[in-house]
């Protein structure tokens, strides 16, 4: 059965379109495999019934591919793995931490605070947590490196509820839950943010669909390091905890595919299948689990459903005619949801009541029976199982679909109801029933004293549950979750390594997009350091001069090259390998993103410092992924982004949705990125060793940066280095490049990134033609620059007795005399990041609204970002002070025809790269 499919009839329904020509023999064949489930066990049956399916099919008997099976277990009770802990004791402590949990919510809910908080989501997923952390989750110091959990955001209470048992934790701390800075020292993060709880958290997750992502890239990462020999990853899982209502998200289930591609059996997804969203059911009228068992598995996952508890086990053994697994199977979630916040007595009448048979089957148990017959999810045997068996198949990446019940224990005002994930307080009964359900030592009076302060509980370090636990993590390597942030020594490169972006293109044209990628193939020759890079395309190498990585550094994949290129035969052949050093993620910038993330956060994780390169479509990038980059950012990622084909007018051909007008402004919005619009290759070599510095350095006070910079298609002369470079200006934003060579009246022109050469073509048609006198700027970053004045105007407001600093780019510009014109490739909102930071006079030029397919001189001249255009605005402001003629802006308008966009003329044609 297909995912949407009618699952009604799922028992018959692999027979509905066949005649049953001889019933006799049909039933001797299914007597037969009943007798060998009896005598030998479902292994044994599975084999047999694999051996009769694949010969059927070398045979070309149709089978149709069974993607849902019934709506049970998937593990049969005979080969479910022994539990092998002291489950009272385990299940004593679990009661603890989800007190403890609800507890803390609660407590930041008291009037003077209300600071909101997630009591349901963990108090139905304790089970599936517990199992993991007192039997698979490995710690930093386990043997093989530890593992990595991707914890679900809204379950974050129950993780410090465990930390507290442990003692990494204080009742101080659990008081400052999302208290980060009127409770500093004592604070915790709302959800798994590691950028805030830097030592505790080491993935973000509470972006829905982002957590499922990254987990697949984090066990791609892992392989990669381990086929480059770069670290021993083979003993070490991936655990990524999500919910299903979090499945809906695109991201969520849009990279399944190279988690099987790549047979990431490293990897284990664990879906809390609550069957409820955040507001109610996430399929009312279907079934979640079905659904998503028949998409992972077409996507060629293993699956494994825990569906329900052990007390189910002796019904389904005596429901020899099927009828219970029918009711099962055709029952909707939005009834299941509603079974659970009734009663037992309502569950027999409406549940089993749907059949005389299963109706009979519970005719001896009480009410209070039927209302315990638990959901796999909170079975401690079951899920065990499931892990075990996931953890040792080979292969495939395993997806864990644990049904549950959202608010667990919490009472029937909680339980399965649909406002459950919105409810963070508890009444005094509330308190007092869950007290009760758990066995909680507390009593009436303490609960009574202070309605909104509940008292935590711990039973003491000499406890013997506690002992057992803090065995189990011993056992297991230590504390999770952890951050270590140290990591081996990195051996940056020497100044020689920089030289090409010195030299310039002599008399060839090359576009910063090509002298990037020089740079970058120096860099990763560099023998002591080059192997940390990781350079990242989406599919477009070609577009961006990258193929001259294929014969060399190779393109990473698993599997090596198994088929014999059509481009063999060429230089810059296409060349895969178990141990390439390109991430080709293909038309998926999400993934690129995902995977940047891995590789820069590879120093924490991994203690191996790595440094990706993720080169992409400038409009795809902060537009399209911002979400992901403000995630990389939460997890303290390092690297670069390289926003290629920048600007709205150079990559002229592509149209509106090629054309990047605003990324800087995206970026600017992130506080871990450091943008840059370089207008030359030298300026670029400058600005990565600075960034290479400020990551691994020596002297680096924030280490966790990713920078940003555009580069352009538009192939130019690249200058080479001046040789009293003002390499200060480079870093910080605005250094003077060309002063005007004569006296006259004075403008400023302020350019970025391609517009630089526009700037200077201007600089000589004002000298030329108007006697005018104008200073080129080449800034570097308009957004550093406007950081940097908005410190300075942070500092003077908080220091008023000091002198105030003077920002940087006023500093630079001191002396410099006359209106200022400010021009990019972007629109005018970039450059006017810094207008307050500069006293003269300011005008902006730029392309704004929407882009469009022409050529570069058209599209320029319609955007009046040109030359002529930056001629004609700074005599406009010169005749308005008064230092030209009042008619000379009119006349230059005429005679440049600047309002014919056939006239334009700046900039080249052609520079794919």
């Amino acid at each position: 059965m297909a995912a949407g499919e009618d699952t009604s009839h799922i028992l018959s329904g692999l027979t509905d379109q066949l005649p049953d020509r001889d019933p006799e023999e049909t039933a001797e064949w299914v007597e037969s495999l009943d007798a060998l489930i009896r005598e030998q066990g479902t292994e044994r049956a599975q084999y047999i019934m694999r051996s009769l399916l694949q010969r059927a099919g070398a045979q070309s008997v149709g089978v149709p591919m069974v993607t849902t099976t019934d709506y049970v277990n998937t593990i049969p009770v005979d080969q479910e793995a022994p539990f092998p802990g002291n489950e009272e004791y385990e299940r004593r402590y679990r009661a603890y931490m989800r007190w403890n949990a609800a507890v803390m919510v609660h407590r930041a809910q008291r009037p003077e605070i209300g600071v909101g908080g997630h009591i349901s989501t963990y108090a139905g997923a304790a089970t599936l947590y517990e199992v993991g952390f007192n039997h698979f989750f490995r710690g930093k110091d386990a043997p093989g490196g530890g593992d990595q959990v991707f914890f679900q955001g809204h379950a974050s209470p129950g993780m410090y509820a465990r930390a507290f048992m442990e003692g990494r934790l204080t009742e101080e701390d659990l008081d400052g839950f999302r208290q980060e800075k009127s409770r500093a020292g004592h604070a915790l993060s709302s959800y798994p943010h590691p950028r805030l709880m830097p030592d505790f958290w080491e993935f973000p997750t509470v972006s829905m669909g982002i957590g499922p992502m990254n987990a697949i890239y984090q066990a791609q990462s892992n392989r990669y390091l381990h086929n480059r020999g770069l670290k021993d990853t083979s003993d070490q899982q991936v655990w990524a905890f999500l919910g299903d209502g979090e499945m809906d998200e695109p991201e969520s289930r849009g990279l399944l595919q190279l988690a099987a591609n790549e047979n990431l059996d490293n990897l284990n997804f664990v879906i809390n299948c609550n069957l409820q969203r955040l507001d109610g059911p996430v399929r009312g009228n279907g079934k979640i689990m079905q659904e998503l068992e028949a998409f992972f598995r077409g996507a060629g996952w293993n699956v494994i459903k825990v569906v329900w508890g052990r007390e189910w086990d002796d019904l389904l053994t005596r429901d020899t005619n099927g009828s219970l697994v029918k009711i099962m199977n055709e029952t909707p979630d939005g009834d299941y949801q509603t079974y659970k916040a009734e009663s037992g007595g309502f569950v027999r009448e409406h549940f089993f009541g749907k059949d005389p048979a299963t109706k009979d089957m519970v005719a001896d148990l009480t009410d209070d029976q039927i209302w315990n017959l638990k959901r796999g999810g909170h079975d401690y045997r079951k899920v065990y199982a499931a892990y075990k068996a996931a953890t040792e198949f080979k292969g495939k990446p395993t997806v864990i679909l644990a049904k549950t019940v959202k608010g667990y224990g919490l009472g029937p005002r909680f339980e399965g109801r649909n406002a459950t994930h919105q409810m963070k307080k508890l009444t005094v009964e509330d308190l007092k029933d869950f007290r009760d359900y758990l066995r909680i030592p507390v009593s009436d009076k303490q609960l009574d004293a202070d309605p909104y302060r509940p008292p935590y509980y711990h039973p003491g370090a000499d406890a013997p549950e506690i002992a057992y636990l803090h065995e189990r993590r011993r056992a297991l390597g230590g504390s999770v979750p952890e951050r270590r942030s140290h990591h081996e020594a990195v051996e940056l490169p020497e100044a020689k390594t920089y030289e090409v972006a010195k030299r310039g293109s002599g008399k060839q044209q090359a576009a910063t997009t090509m002298a990037f990628v020089r740079l970058l193939k120096d860099l990763m020759r560099d023998k002591k350091f080059g192997h940390r890079i990781v350079p990242i395309v989406p599919d477009e190498s070609r577009t961006f001069g990258m193929d001259a990585f294929f014969p060399t550094a190779k393109i990473y994949n698993p599997g090596g090259q198994n088929y014999l290129s059509v481009d063999r035969d060429l230089v810059l052949a296409y060349k895969e390998s178990p141990a390439g050093q390109l991430i080709h993620p293909g038309i998926n910038e999400a993934g690129a993103v995902a995977a940047f993330t891995a590789a820069g956060t590879a120093y924490a994780t991994h203690g191996v410092p790595l440094v990706p390169v993720y080169v992409f479509y400038s409009m795809f990038g902060f537009q399209r992924t911002g979400d992901a980059f403000w995630a990389a950012a939460d997890q303290m990622t390092r690297g670069f982004i390289i926003g290629a084909t920048a600007g709205r007018t150079t990559l002229t051909g592509e149209g509106l949705q090629h054309a990047d007008g605003h990324s800087p402004l995206l970026a600017s919005t992130n506080p871990a990125v450091v943008t840059y619009d370089p207008a030359y290759g030298y300026e670029m070599g400058h600005i990565i060793r600075d960034g290479l510095e400020r990551m691994y350095g020596p002297d680096s006070d924030d280490r966790n940066l990713m920078y940003y910079l555009t580069v352009y298609n538009e192939p130019i002369v690249q200058p080479a280095e001046p040789a009293e470079l003002d390499v200060e200006g480079v870093i910080k934003g605005i250094y003077l490049l060309a002063p005007a060579k004569i006296d006259g009246p004075r403008t400023q022109i302020l350019a970025s990134g391609v517009s630089v050469p526009w700037a200077l073509e201007a600089q000589r048609i004002l000298a030329e033609d108007w006697s005018v006198s104008a200073d080129v700027w080449s800034v570097t970053s308009w957004n550093e620059l406007r950081r940097d004045g908005l410190a300075a105007e942070e500092e003077a407001f908080l220091n008023p007795e000091q002198p105030a600093r003077v920002p940087f780019v006023t500093q630079q510009l001191e002396g410099a005399t006359g209106p200022v014109v400010a021009v990019s490739d972007y629109m005018k909102a970039v450059p006017d990041q810094i207008r307050q930071f500069v006293p003269n006079e300011f005008a902006t030029l730029g392309a704004d609204g929407f882009g469009f397919s022409d050529t570069r001189a058209a599209a320029r001249r319609f955007f009046k970002n040109d030359t002529h255009s930056i001629v004609v605005k700074a005599l406009q402001m010169l005749a308005a002070r008064g230092d030209v003629e009042a008619g000379a802006p009119a006349y230059a308008m005429d005679r440049y025809k600047l309002l014919d966009v056939n006239a334009g003329t700046t900039g080249g044609v052609g520079g794919d790269a």
